[in-house]
């Protein structure tokens, strides 16, 4: 059965309309959501003990001690999508690299575009941390919780 619980964090409510959702499938982490206390369909509501080390491991990061998480994933995407979100979480904390960076890590240079797309479909963000990529000019880009929290992570893992 799949189970998904909200928790309100500090750092998400840059715009008063976002929390994180996180579920869990199989005994696996298989999503980490920005959303609005919505419960997605085939979802049941409820705190499992995964979701609920994942929310500490979450609030460890947030606080600004703890750089890695140690949570077991299931990524649910094409092959494609899951070897870019498996690449995205060899960028170290704190690194910052743009979208042709994880298309060459991927073995294929030609692909940012792709990258790009499969970045944006990512379903664990923060632990899959496609929030470390940016654009090749060094600009942010796109942010499922908008770019003022993205800057905010970024800066958060800079010390900042």
């Amino acid at each position: 059965m799949k189970k998904i619980f909200f928790y309100d964090y500090k750092i998400c409510n840059l715009k008063k309309t976002l929390c994180l959702g996180i579920a869990e499938e199989d005994g696996a982490i298989c999503r980490v959501c920005f959303s609005p206390l919505k419960k997605p369909e085939c979802f049941e509501e409820g705190e499992t003990p995964l979701i609920k080390k994942t929310s500490v491991q979450l609030d460890e990061y947030f606080m600004g001690k703890r750089k890695k998480f140690d949570i077991p994933l299931k990524l649910n995407g094409t092959g494609f999508q899951i070897k870019v979100w498996t690449a995205l979480q060899k960028i170290e904390y704190g690194e910052r690299r743009n979208y042709g960076f994880l298309a060459d890590m991927i073995g294929n240079p030609k692909a940012s575009r792709a990258v790009g797309m499969a970045n944006n479909r990512n379903p664990i963000v923060i632990i899959v941390p496609c929030h470390r990529i940016i654009g090749h000019d060094g600009s942010l880009t796109g942010y499922a919780g908008g770019l003022e929290l993205k800057q905010s992570l970024l800066d958060l893992e800079a010390g900042i």
